[in-house]
């Protein structure tokens, strides 16, 4: 067992506990303490399974919103149109080496940043040295720069792309610079961004400019 497996084994000892003191101090039947014991411990399991596997989650979620029209994202012609999600940024589907990621397009982040589990994932080539110091949000933290083979959102793609690697940066992975300065174009209208490949580039071909929320990653 992990680090992770023990963690949630201790949170859900721990609620369990907490639930079971609480009905014992309003003195129930023993059944429907059991009862109640088993369905938190049914809710705090699934808790604990959709933060594991939160990425394939995210991946059936896309697929089923696009089979029902209902898509945030949508692709007309070489044009991405990525509407504002309810926390009032934008979220791309993006595929980092063949692998599908849900990461926020920031302007205010001078180069993309994915988090370590990412970068295991997407088999992210680590340059080797000195790692740098990153500006984010919650302070200054150490990451290792590395290099995208190839990262696309829908027929928007870039090769052999920076990026910056830590575990500081949790689960949250960023769309930086870097990535949108090779854009023709970006504009938001109703609430949607819209992002716009570089004149004359291919329908797979490298794409380059993006205003979005202002966050470090």
């Amino acid at each position: 067992m992990n680090g992770f497996d023990n963690i949630n084994a201790l949170w859900l000892i721990g609620g369990l506990v907490l639930v079971l003191s609480a009905l014992s101090a309003r003195r129930l039947s023993f059944g429907f303490i059991l009862r109640s014991l088993l369905s938190w411990a049914l809710i705090i399991l699934i808790a604990i399974l959709a933060v594991a596997n939160r990425n394939e989650l995210a991946a059936l979620w896309s697929q089923a919103t696009e089979r029902l029209g209902i898509q945030d994202q949508q692709v007309d012609g070489q044009i991405v149109r990525i509407r504002m999600g309810t926390d009032g940024h934008f979220w791309a589907r993006v595929t980092i080496n063949g692998i599908q990621r849900r990461m926020l397009i920031d302007s205010g982040a001078t180069i993309t940043a994915v988090s370590a589990e990412t970068a295991q994932a997407a088999d992210i080539s680590v340059s080797a040295g000195i790692p740098v110091m990153i500006e984010t949000a919650n302070g200054t933290v150490a990451a290792q720069r590395g290099r995208i083979k190839r990262l696309s959102i829908g027929p928007l793609e870039a090769q052999d792309l920076g990026v910056v690697i830590s575990e500081s940066f949790g689960n949250l992975d960023v769309l930086g610079m870097n990535f949108l300065s090779r854009l023709h174009s970006w504009r938001v209208e109703n609430n949607t961004l819209i992002l716009e490949p570089t004149r004359g580039a291919p329908d797979h071909g490298k794409t380059e400019r993006v205003p979005a929320p202002q966050r470090q990653p």
